[in-house]
């Protein structure tokens, strides 16, 4: 094993970009380009760039990114912090997958109610001064 697997820094910034962090953590969710260009709210070919280096997302598409496919936006960005693990070191438990797949929906599901209770208020407020 190579001493990358052996430091954890599988995918740290001096191995791996930002495109391929998010490749992989996109694979480590089960999700395609395109599922996951649906529920960021992008076109396919948008995320496929990210994916490619070619382009990256604005602050509230990698807000999204993050908490879409449970990892940390430092972890998105550089490599440090909670992402997913180096091939070999997670488990592979059907039952842990199962429930980590159902918390990165819960926790999407919570990022778009977020954006949406914040649009609400900003229309409630503007009824309010008028």
């Amino acid at each position: 094993m190579s001493e990358e697997f052996e430091t954890g820094d599988w995918y740290s910034d001096e191995t791996a970009t930002f495109g391929d962090r998010l490749a992989a953590a996109r694979e480590a969710s089960g999700l395609k380009q395109k599922e996951l260009a649906q529920r960021v709210g992008v076109k396919a070919s948008t995320l496929r760039n990210w994916e490619e280096d070619l382009s990256e997302p604005r602050a509230n598409r990698l807000s999204m990114l993050g908490g879409i496919l449970g990892v940390s936006l430092g972890w998105l960005l550089t490599g440090e912090g909670e992402g997913v693990s180096a091939p070999d070191e997670g488990t592979s438990s059907a039952d842990v997958g199962g429930l980590l797949a159902d918390l990165r929906v819960v926790r999407a599901q919570m990022v778009q109610s977020n954006e949406k209770l914040a649009l609400i208020e900003k229309r409630l407020r503007a009824l309010v001064a008028s």
